[in-house]
């Protein structure tokens, strides 16, 4: 049993921050998807990789993982860049 531990990233659409505090527990599929002969709907037995945990801090996630024996692997957070940029650059 494999999972990945990662921090929500603001979504392109987003212009708060709201709920990118959280850490998320995801487990890895287990099987690959398959499609089901009669509706063409792809699909697995794994019921595992529709379980989504979310966690106030990294530090939770990985006692939870721990205490579970879950193996994770920690995602890490890409820093976030803020490009400054005067109003009159767009008209250059």
């Amino acid at each position: 049993m494999n999972a990945r531990i990662y921090q929500i990233q603001k979504n392109a659409l987003q212009s708060g921050k709201a709920l990118t505090h959280k850490w998320v527990l995801e487990y890895v599929p287990a099987e690959a998807k398959q499609a089901d002969p009669l509706t063409g709907w792809a699909g697995s037995g794994d019921t595992r990789q529709q379980l989504k945990l979310s966690f106030p801090s990294e530090a939770a996630a990985r006692a939870y993982a721990e205490k579970q024996g879950v193996s994770y692997t920690v995602i890490a957070t890409p820093p976030k860049t803020l490009k400054l940029q005067a109003y009159a650059d767009n008209f250059r």
